[in-house]
């Protein structure tokens, strides 16, 4: 049973692992410039960098695209939109005035009145209304006339014939001066008999802009196959940078042309994208074997890799330096925080190699890329205060632009070659290197890593939690502080995480809050709590500090990795004290071991061996009768050999060189802690010499 969930959980590692695989690549394949749209790098007003460069095949030189727009407002200046005369409209609207004077009571309306109201509103939609949206849209863009259709011919209408709803009204009330007319004009409401009839044809109009938009030619000239077009040195003047970007269009739409050709592109893409991934995945099954087991650590490296390389895809087409803008240093600065070194600068290069497909100019790239790189990984050992990463930055520029003057002038030779805009795109990406700081705050909480900076957070004693236990349990304080500096000693020297070692020490006993006057450290000459408890109830209330403290923790909401600490410092050991008193008690008896035994499991890692042997030997130290180095080298080795023997440190990578360093560096920090102190004089009382003479 238990070799089939093993079994399952190697096949859904290695299912996870080819998934992340298979979406890196593709991820990168699709956000890879279709056509890199600078097949060349250049740019106006700079030196041709290329090789002879002719036409292999016949193209137009394109029209700059001011040239073009300014040819179209031109065209579109011309352009009289269309409206369509509805007849229906005007008719409807003076039958209805008709039979609404027919009916006007109160003045009998002659027939002559009515027929001349009648004509003034026939007038009126012969000139025409259109709505007052249409009216300001027109004077919007500026049209001085339209085009009526009407029965399939069109005629031009000049806009200031043209009555809107209210302009009507005011012409047909200006008609009449008398007060009578007026009168019965208003009474009628000849306002609601006035509406538009001319109406906007936006088909028709459409049709008429695009072909006058097709007259324009978006070329002039034509390059010939084989004729030069620029050579190594010339300047790219404005006529030829309009040249070099006509062959840029021409070739892209050549290509574009041939879908068959457009498969295999893509096909090589996959392969060789996938190629160089596979390289990350080498390097960390063969090296980091660790990291190779944690899909979680592999989700963030890749993650890392495709969004850095995904963005200088996207970025790329946008100028000839716009590729520097991206600052790929954030990638080996959260790899080195959370991980090494090493890794750091395999996941820099794996996404240096990819970003420089891109590239204009991709050995300048990679080489100005890789210096960075390596100088951020170099200037980031330890990260744990924010100033570092501000160093980080300084330094950064500093190679960039060490790096990008240097190259320049090995292949220019001229130093007026050297461009400011470059320099400032630098130090814009330089900048940008501070952002890692927030990212890498994001990445622990999705991810679940710890960085360095955490860890000097935690291990600061004014926390909440570290300043309950000096209160409250103030001798487990001093112990934790003790085994902290213990166990940071030994992890320095055989290469471990001193910070998380030091950190996870000053929790790991963080449960004996809970009932703290029942450890020994916290009795100050009272009786003890243990007195009045069989062996059994008081081996339970010890050993419930593991459990106890994994409580703790998860509520104040400490990392994993802390909580490591506290669930294996005493690994699947037994309460010995009160096991051993159990069995002297009980010769006959068939002692239940598990009573007696903590609920943590074995340390699995170098900081968590360490960190429980320190617990040990610092506990043990102070039930020595002399401090010298003899008693303590013994009290260490005699603790240590204990716990191997036992099997505690069975699945720990510590080695048998290790754990001799260990036990050195426990002998010579605790001989400085217990130092002979020599002992001070006393100032001895003068006598009183007056006191003398009178005698």
């Amino acid at each position: 049973m238990k070799k089939t969930t093993e079994n399952n959980h190697k096949i859904t590692l290695w299912l996870i692992r080819i998934l992340i695989f298979v979406s890196a690549v593709f991820i990168l394949a699709y956000f890879f410039p279709r056509q890199g749209k600078t097949f060349m790098a250049f740019e106006e007003g700079r030196p041709w960098a290329h090789s002879l460069l002719t036409a292999p095949f016949d193209f137009p030189v394109y029209k700059d695209d001011a040239v073009l727009q300014q040819e179209r407002d031109s065209i579109l200046n011309t352009f009289e939109p269309v409206y369509i005369v509805n007849k229906e409209i005007s008719s409807q609207m003076t039958d209805e005035f008709e039979k609404k004077l027919n009916e006007y009571t109160g003045i009998n309306l002659s027939q002559t009145q009515k027929e001349q109201y009648l004509q003034s509103l026939r007038e009126i939609y012969s000139k025409g209304i259109i709505s007052s949206e249409n009216q300001s849209q027109l004077k919007a863009d500026k049209k001085s006339g339209i085009l009526l259709l009407e029965n399939n011919v069109t005629q031009n209408k000049s806009i200031e014939e043209i009555h809107t709803p209210k302009s009507a009204y005011e012409s047909i009330m200006s008609q009449y001066g008398d007060n009578f007319s007026r009168h019965i004009l208003q009474s009628s409401n000849i306002n609601e008999y006035l509406t538009a009839n001319l109406l906007y044809d936006s088909i028709t109009s459409n049709k008429i802009r695009e072909e006058l938009l097709q007259q324009i030619v978006p070329s002039e000239g034509m390059i010939q196959a084989g004729e030069r077009i620029i050579d190594r040195g010339e300047i790219v003047t404005p006529e030829l940078y309009r040249i070099l970007t006509s062959y840029e269009t021409a070739l892209s739409k050549r290509n574009d042309i041939n879908p068959h050709q457009e498969k295999y592109i893509i096909a090589g893409k996959v392969i060789v994208f996938g190629a160089i991934m596979l390289l990350m995945y080498i390097f960390l099954a063969f090296f980091r074997p660790r990291l190779w087991r944690n899909t979680r650590a592999i989700s963030l490296i890749i993650l890392l890799i495709v969004v850095a390389s995904t963005a200088a895809f996207i970025v790329s087409s946008r100028g000839l330096y716009s590729i520097y803008y991206v600052p790929l240093t954030i990638v080996p600065i959260i790899v080195v925080t959370f991980f090494d070194s090493r890794t750091a600068m395999y996941a820099h290069l794996i996404t240096t190699i990819i970003s420089s497909f891109a590239a204009p100019l991709p050995i300048q790239y990679f080489f100005m890329q890789l210096a960075a790189g390596m100088a951020t990984i170099d200037s980031l050992n330890n990260l744990s205060k924010r100033s570092q990463l501000f160093r980080c930055s300084v330094i950064v520029f500093a190679v960039y632009a060490l790096t990008y003057v240097g190259y320049i002038l090995f292949n220019e030779g001229n130093i007026n070659e050297i461009s400011t805009h470059m320099l400032i795109i630098l130090l814009i990406n330089s900048s940008l290197v501070l952002f890692s700081y927030l990212l890498i705050y994001i990445f622990e909480r999705l991810f679940g890593f710890m960085s360095s900076v955490t860890l000097v957070e935690l291990s600061d004693i004014n926390s909440p939690l570290l300043q309950q236990l000096s209160e409250e349990a103030p001798g487990t304080f001093q112990h934790a502080m003790q085994v902290s500096n213990l166990a940071a000693a030994a992890a320095h020297h055989v290469g471990a995480n001193a910070q998380l070692v030091r950190t996870g020490a000053l929790y790991h006993d963080i449960g004996k809050l809970m009932n703290p006057s029942f450890f020994t450290e916290n009795q100050s000459g009272a009786d003890s709590p243990h007195k009045n408890l069989d062996l059994v109830e008081s081996a339970r209330i010890i050993i419930s500090h593991v459990n106890d403290g994994l409580k703790m923790a998860e509520k104040q909401g400490l990392p994993m990795q802390i909580q490591e600490f506290i669930a294996t410092h005493h690994g699947h050991g037994k309460a010995k004290y009160f096991y051993t008193t159990y069995c002297n008690q009980h010769p006959d008896e068939e002692v239940d071991e598990s009573k007696f035994t903590y609920p943590g499991h074995n340390p699995q890692s170098k900081e968590t061996g360490i960190m429980m042997m320190a617990d040990a030997v610092e506990a043990a130290s102070r039930s020595l009768k002399e401090y010298n180095h003899e008693a303590i080298s013994q009290l260490v080795s005699r603790i240590i050999d204990a716990q191997i023997s036992e099997g505690l440190l069975k699945d720990t990578p510590l080695s048998f060189r290790d754990v001799e360093t260990i036990k050195e560096t426990f002998t010579d920090k605790l001989m400085t802690i217990y130092h002979t102190r020599i002992a001070y004089p006393t100032l001895n009382a003068k006598k009183d010499v007056k006191a003398e003479e009178k005698k």
